[in-house]
């Protein structure tokens, strides 16, 4: 007997996260790899064709064309049979039949490449669709705020740019123009039908009304059915991600086969969701058959009946039954149609709930109180004059109302080297994100040269900071893609001088040098290395002020030595803010900074936070910097 499981949310209030399943069973509880998606509702059809017509808008002219062409289509379509009924005459009365055969002939050309013509167009057009929906969507999510990124797991959002939309390109190619063509085709057999033969019309049309009414009450579930199946795909893929992107430390702690089963009951709820929607669409087919097949008998026999009692002719009757077929493709082509439309609408409801979420502005509140300083280096502040960067006062929370800050005040002089030490959970990084506009204040100032930094456009602000990250991370390209993402336009020479500051040199005289590949997420670098690039990368872009997360908490001893110096150098022509646990790489700072439950509690040197911050006291004495109290 399986274990029984149970699901419970816990979250990290420190590290900002949101919440996250947590699933215990009778042998063990681990953090479950995905969340259990809640499934939303479905876009309205009039709602999704509102939300699908801007990116049809530049394909509009292709489309047109395939209208037509749906037109000329459906006309060709409905001829053949009256075109087949015409022979039939022509046989009977022994008039010429080459005439109408050519006639005949003619018309199933004229469909085949008018439909050869149409499919490519929408086909083109469904290609432009997809490419516009792709674009905007990785545009949002590559300008979403921190939080909202934070919310949302990667494999879900990558899901909704490769699946979701290809899943629009089916609506284009096969949804809305062939049900376009469809009802064309099905109003003109209708019509035509009428025309030949009105009581086989009635005939035809109440063993069709049985079936169209299953049919409709079984596809009111299908797009529900759809969009929980797409939303358990993302699941799975965020399940999957998860497992790859930290392989190593599964199997270092024994835990590949208890994320496995994480993995396969994702797969298993992505497979029981298309099971209940293909439970519904196996409904579709035969209720269709089955009125193909009564609408067929009923008509044979009872147009059988009307020949022989001389109501109706044998070439009526031909063509009536091949209009009947006519009449039957477009029903089947509706069914499918209706599950493609419904599918595209459950992927358009996931790409619009990605396009409402909230991106960055990069549009300050009003205009600055003072003119900022170019990026450039600026000189060692000078007496009475303003800060490079202040803060005044600062609270935040995040988004689940668990306070970072509960009032945050010093400032940093220009031309200056300050850290920031405390306790894990202290505020420490929230301030760097502030500055960094990840985030706003909630309340009190973060200033930057006497400005409020919300007063600021976000490119303007951050082209005068340099940012390291605390786990530092690295992109897969080469070494030099990743030292001047900040310098574009740096030469080689200044890439290795920014190399040799941080001790990689190394890594550029190695076969393809600067070229050389440092694998997704600089799996080819040591712990060391990777903190290091990220260094580089900072001291080698423009910013006055660089803000540095914990930069030497993968260094060993040696290369800790050498980031000294390297920073010791930065300061020379930089202001640095250094947020730091291993106080050695900071006991030479010209500020520190004491940071408690979100609260500045002291600020000085090395030895006048020994004599007067008991915190700072304890820190040092447990890293052997003093001696115990």
């Amino acid at each position: 007997m399986s274990p029984i499981t149970n699901w419970t949310r816990t979250r990290s209030p420190e590290a900002g996260d949101d919440e996250r399943w947590t699933r215990t069973t009778g042998r063990s509880a681990h953090t479950a790899p995905v969340s259990v998606p809640e499934t939303p509702e479905v876009l309205p059809l009039r709602e999704a064709g509102r939300s699908l017509l801007p990116h049809l808008r530049p394909h509009r002219t292709a489309i047109a064309v395939a209208v037509l062409l749906s037109l000329v289509g459906a006309a060709t379509a409905l001829a053949q049979p009256l075109a087949v009924a015409a022979v039939v005459r022509v046989v009977q009365d022994g008039s010429p039949l080459a005439p109408v055969a050519a006639l005949l002939v003619a018309v199933v050309l004229l469909g085949a490449v008018t439909d050869g013509a149409r499919q490519f167009l929408l086909e083109r057009a469904g290609a432009g669709v997809v490419l516009g929906v792709r674009t905007s969507l990785v545009t949002r999510l590559a300008r979403l705020t921190v939080a909202a990124r934070d919310a949302r797991a990667s494999g879900d959002l990558l899901s909704r740019v490769s699946g979701d939309t290809t899943a629009l390109a089916a609506v284009v190619t096969s949804g809305l123009f062939d049900l376009l063509a469809t009802v064309l085709t099905f109003l003109g057999a209708v019509v035509l039908m009428a025309v030949l033969d009105p009581v086989l019309l009635a005939v035809t049309l109440v063993a069709i009304a049985v079936a169209g009414t299953a049919i409709a009450i079984a596809s009111s579930r299908l797009g529900r059915l759809t969009l929980a199946t797409q939303t358990e795909v993302g699941a799975m893929s965020s399940a999957v991600g998860r497992v790859l992107g930290a392989l190593r430390t599964l199997r270092a702690s024994g835990a590949t086969d208890r994320e496995l089963d994480g993995v396969v009951a994702a797969a298993r709820r992505a497979r029981d969701a298309a099971v209940r929607a293909s439970r519904v669409r196996a409904l579709l087919g035969p209720a269709m058959q089955v009125s193909v097949q009564g609408a067929f008998v009923a008509v044979l026999g009872v147009g059988g009946a009307r020949v022989a009692s001389g109501a109706t002719s044998v070439a009526e009757l031909v063509g009536f039954v091949l209009l009947l077929f006519t009449l039957v493709a477009p029903l089947g082509q509706l069914v499918q149609t209706w599950t493609v439309v419904q599918a595209g609408a459950a992927a358009l409801t996931r790409v619009q709930e990605v396009l409402a979420l909230p991106v960055e502005q990069d549009e300050p509140r009003h205009e600055p109180r003072r003119e900022p300083r170019p990026a450039a280096a600026v000189p060692a502040q000078r007496a009475g004059e303003v800060p490079l960067l202040e803060f005044d006062d600062v609270a935040f929370a995040y988004p689940d109302g668990t306070p970072a800050l509960r009032g945050a005040s010093f400032a940093v002089p220009r031309g200056t080297r300050t850290a920031l030490v405390g306790p894990s959970g202290a505020g420490k990084s929230t301030l760097l994100s502030l500055v960094e506009r990840f985030h706003d204040a909630g309340a009190g100032s973060v200033r930057v040269d006497g400005v409020d930094v919300r007063d600021l456009p976000r490119a303007a602000l951050r082209a005068r900071l340099g940012y390291v990250e605390q786990d530092a991370p690295v992109l897969a390209g080469t070494l030099r893609e990743n030292l001047v993402l900040a310098a574009p336009d740096a030469t080689d020479e200044e890439v290795l001088a920014a190399l040799d500051a941080v001790g990689l040199r190394e890594l550029a005289e190695r076969g393809p040098g600067l070229a050389a590949e440092v694998g997704e997420r600089g799996v080819l670098l040591s712990g060391g290395q990777r903190q290091r690039l990220a260094i580089a990368r900072a001291l080698l872009g423009p910013g006055e002020l660089l803000l540095l997360d914990e930069p030497t908490a993968s260094l060993d001893a040696r290369n800790e030595a050498l980031l000294r110096e390297a920073l010791a150098a930065a300061a020379d022509r930089r202001t640095l803010v250094v947020v730091a646990h291993r106080l050695s790489t900071v006991v030479d700072s010209d500020q520190i900074v004491v940071l408690e439950d979100g609260r500045t509690t002291a600020a000085g040197t090395h030895a006048q936070l020994l004599e007067r911050s008991p915190l700072y006291r304890e820190l040092a004495a447990t890293q052997l910097l003093v001696g115990p109290s």
